[in-house]
């Protein structure tokens, strides 16, 4: 494939997860009498830039439109990191009534009811029934998949950003550079861009290769944000490492010509750290691939062995990442029972690929399995906590990445 940042034909296959039907692309009981659609989920690295990605198997505006299924206020952990950044931010950058918050990927509003009435707020959203659930909150929300037609729609509307939000976005983009210059666009000379991303060292130091699938077109390096940002003369004056999707770095980036900021020290502390850590090399690739086989060959193991014990086992969060490491391991309901989830918009429908049924958490109440295992590992303190009641009956968790883990 073609490098979607600098362009170079020089990309090579760093891992190969198998075919897979699109992660969030959950199936009614009707869905099941079809044939499923199944894409190759390779990685490619570039050896130009560096740039890990996906080819665009299945274009970007399909996978988001209709019944997209993930809601970001499901998650409390999430719904409390919103909060903080926004309590942070209009302190730092000094956000009043006149100022205007404009988020990319807002979802159902998650983020920007922390800012919305005070300060007037703008969600774009390319999934109509999330949209629709920000509007119900009186979030004004564009629902459309932004790209710079939408910025200069804007611009001439008046509607430009003091702050920009982009958080877990930039991954779901295969026109990138296009992307950008929309965020550039739509930025006010001395506004402030706000990126969040989860970084590639974690990816690869945490064996996180269920964060991989088809809607995540690419995965970021601290050094490869700054140089896709330099070409579109913005500056990334700060870096946070945060804890969330496992390890992310969130970025602070203003027009280069503003003189509002300066670049500080942390932003070279961590590319020097990226360096370090060897993610320009495919060295490093090799041994991430052997190490996710091992995680798969460990996984296998582990439902066979509770088999043969007369164990039951069932999962907990229907997400991308469940579906990732089902299909890459061969999983069936013949092994996992079900996955209970408490979106009601997930619930009654089936894992693609696997075709676990999903059901709602009263279900492991109910059937009291011997093991649950988390698949959306990132928030298994959350999970663990809400169904801390299967210890009554002796019931363990499972994790599987970074690798098998059961408490």
């Amino acid at each position: 494939m073609k490098c979607r940042n600098c362009g170079s034909a020089n990309c090579s296959v760093v891992l190969d997860l198998v075919a897979s039907p699109p992660s969030n692309s959950l199936l009614s009981p009707e869905d099941l009498q079809e044939a499923e659609l199944y894409y190759p989920l390779c990685v490619f690295a570039c050896q130009d830039c560096w740039l890990v990605q996906l080819p665009e198997h299945k274009r970007a505006q399909d996978i988001f439109a209709h019944q997209y299924p993930y809601f970001s206020s499901y998650s409390t952990t999430w719904l409390q990191h919103a909060k903080e950044f926004a309590e942070r931010t209009r302190a730092r950058f000094n956000l009043t009534r006149e100022s205007r918050v404009i988020e990319i990927g807002s979802n159902d509003g998650y983020l920007l009811r922390n800012f919305h009435p005070e300060i007037p707020s703008l969600g774009i959203e390319p999934t109509p029934q999330t949209a629709d659930v920000a509007r119900s909150l009186g979030i004004p929300c564009l629902v459309e998949y932004f790209g710079t037609s939408t910025a200069y729609r804007l611009i001439e509307e008046d509607r430009l950003a003091d702050l920009l939000v982009v958080n877990n976005v930039l991954a779901h983009v295969p026109n990138l550079h296009d992307f950008v210059r929309g965020c550039r666009l739509l930025l006010k000379e001395d506004g402030v861009l706000s990126v969040e991303f989860p970084h590639l060292v974690n990816l690869l130091r945490f064996n996180q290769f269920d964060t991989i699938y088809h809607e995540h077109f690419s995965y970021f390096s601290l050094k490869v944000i700054c140089n896709v940002f330099a070409r579109h003369d913005l500056l990334v004056f700060d870096v946070e490492e945060i804890p969330t999707h496992g390890g992310s770095l969130r970025v602070f980036a203003s027009h280069l010509s503003s003189k509002r900021f300066e670049q500080n020290n942390r932003v070279s502390q961590i590319i020097d750290e990226e360096e370090a850590a060897g993610i320009f090399s495919t060295v490093t690739y090799l041994s991430f691939a052997r190490r996710v086989s091992a995680v798969r060959s460990s996984f296998l193991r582990f439902l066979l062995e509770a088999e043969s014990a007369g164990q039951s086992i069932t999962g907990y969060g229907a997400a991308a990442k469940a579906a990732t490491l089902l299909n890459y391991s061969g999983v069936k309901p013949d092994q996992i029972a079900y996955v209970a989830d408490k979106s009601p918009y997930k619930q009654g429908k089936f894992l693609p690929g696997s075709h676990l049924p999903i059901v709602s958490p009263e279900e492991i109440l109910s059937t009291q399995p011997n093991y649950i295992i988390i698949f959306p590992w990132n928030i298994a303190g959350e999970i663990s906590e809400e169904m801390a009641d299967i210890r009554r009956w002796g019931g363990k968790f499972v994790t599987i990445i970074p690798q098998l883990t059961v408490w």
